[in-house]
């Protein structure tokens, strides 16, 4: 055995101490199967346990916690801190091991239960005020127009407005986006010389004004150019948010409109083929809907959640799916619940369970004949009859039947949506996906030329990628005709114009 110091108080150890503690630090913890020792201030700057705060992950906070140098040379068992947190050393493991855990009220209990110091946490606790310091008039036009270069610069980047309809819907839609982020936060700002004020319901709607215009963009422009200015919003606009004050009612209304913003965020990154990006935003907009008690917004992220994560953790996206079926009890509308089933049938073809399938795609199917109501969330206006008739495709081509496939995709061509044109292409894109693997080259081939002229109109990372990947597919030397070798130079051809 060595000399060493006591990592509690720093007294000097005896030779055959063995335990890591000296004596009157042990005695002192002697009740730690009861309730947490109080910790230096020190113990939060640890680096582990720092990293642990910074991935929001309560989980990992509590493993980097137990394992702290502060409780001697063995971590505390799973056992002990278990008891502390009222649950079972197997339910411990999982919560340490498994995905973040979103319920406010087990958060904020755990933090509490573990005297995690308020300025360490990403989440408030309840009881306690929302902490906000004043602002002034420019730190307010800071942050509400931090976006506004980007935006003027991809406004004047736009195709000419002496374009097409389209060139011309696209220009309109970023200069409209520019102009809410330059004039729709005047409400916000005090005149010269005048006392700063708290946050009003004038500036909620002022960032709900945005958060709009951003879905009216996304939908003439598509994420590839907004995905970048909607994150710097969101960052601006979280942090103005953190540094005010506001009454209950207002702070709601406010981590609601903020929600909706990370929402929106998450599925511009997905759009943008930046799907590692979404998760944050998702887990964002799920605590603050947790925290303004909207269960509304809540469901919908979790509808986001299980898209993102179908394909590469379909566990969780079914979890995703049962949260918000649960959620949504008694005031969910058919076109929600139809959705929901829709992202059940998406995972289960991931898993090829063709039952788990039929059964979700059959709900989804009755839930939409059930019609639209008045009070339909705005973001469902895409769950057509098109919609669910490419999300089976979808499923179809994850279960390995493309000619099923290529039926629903050809049902969603033939009967185009004029306002859903990016959706549509998607599924055109997909059509030809769908031709290839049944070995239909000159259809596939055919499909994708017609499509070549909308690069330019759709700036979509995910269609951008498939077509590319149809491309690579139909350039293949042993499986070339005529009218695959007549797509292949003409799509090179529109990606080096």
């Amino acid at each position: 055995m060595t000399h060493a110091n006591c990592p509690r108080c720093g007294a000097r150890l005896a030779r055959d101490n063995d335990s890591g503690r000296c004596a009157p630090c042990q005695a002192a913890e002697r009740d730690r199967l009861s309730t947490p020792p109080v910790v230096p201030a020190s113990f939060w700057e640890h680096e582990p346990v720092r990293r642990a705060l910074a991935s929001r992950h309560l989980g990992r906070v509590i493993r980097a916690y137990r394992c702290h140098p502060y409780h001697g040379r063995q971590p505390l068992p799973q056992t002990v801190v278990a008891g502390w947190l009222g649950i079972t050393q197997a339910q411990l493991s999982r919560v340490e091991n498994g995905p973040p855990i979103m319920h406010m009220d087990r958060l904020a209990h755990w933090a509490q239960v573990l005297r995690v110091p308020p300025r360490f946490l990403w989440f408030s606790l309840p009881g306690r005020p929302i902490k906000m310091a004043r602002h002034d008039a420019v730190s307010v036009e800071r942050a509400a127009l931090t976006a506004l270069p980007a935006l003027t610069d991809a406004a004047a980047s736009a195709p000419n407005q002496g374009g097409g309809t389209t060139d011309r819907r696209q220009f309109h839609a970023l200069a409209a986006l520019a102009g809410i982020a330059a004039t729709g936060s005047l409400g916000m700002l005090a005149a010269p010389g005048e006392a700063a004020r708290n946050i009003g319901m004038e500036h909620v709607r002022a960032v709900s004004s945005l958060v709009d215009e951003f879905r009216r963009a996304d939908a003439a422009v598509g994420a590839n150019q907004l995905c970048d200015i909607a994150i710097r919003v969101h960052a601006q606009l979280s942090e103005w948010a953190a540094k005010a004050t506001y009454s209950r009612g207002v702070g709601e209304a406010l981590q609601a409109t903020l929600a909706d913003l990370a929402i929106e965020t998450a599925w511009l990154t997905v759009d943008a083929n930046r799907r590692a990006e979404a998760r944050a935003y998702l887990n964002d907009a799920i605590t603050r809907a947790r925290f303004c008690d909207d269960p509304r917004m809540e469901v919908r992220a979790f509808a986001y959640l299980a898209l993102l994560t179908c394909q590469t953790r379909p566990g969780e996206a079914l979890h995703a799916v049962e949260a918000a079926l649960r959620s949504s009890a008694g005031w969910g509308t058919p076109r929600l619940v139809t959705l929901l089933h829709l992202r059940a049938a998406s995972t289960y073809a991931t898993l090829r369970e063709m039952s788990g399938f039929h059964r979700a795609m059959s709900r989804a199917q009755r839930e939409f004949e059930r019609g639209t109501r008045e009070d339909d969330m705005p973001f469902l206006h895409f769950v057509t009859a098109q919609e669910v008739k490419g999300i089976e495709g979808l499923a179809y081509l994850a279960l390995g039947r493309p000619q099923h496939a290529a039926d629903a995709f050809r049902a969603v061509t033939e009967n185009p949506s004029s306002v859903l044109r990016r959706n549509q292409i998607y599924y055109s894109v997909q059509l030809a996906s769908a031709a290839y693997r049944q070995g239909n080259l000159d259809e596939a081939a055919h499909t994708a030329m017609s499509l070549l002229p909308e690069l330019g109109q759709v700036s979509s990372g995910r269609v951008t990628l498939h077509l590319a990947q149809i491309r690579s597919d139909l350039g293949q030397p042993q499986r070339s005709t005529a009218a695959t070798r007549k797509f292949v130079e003409a799509y090179d051809q529109a990606v080096r114009g």
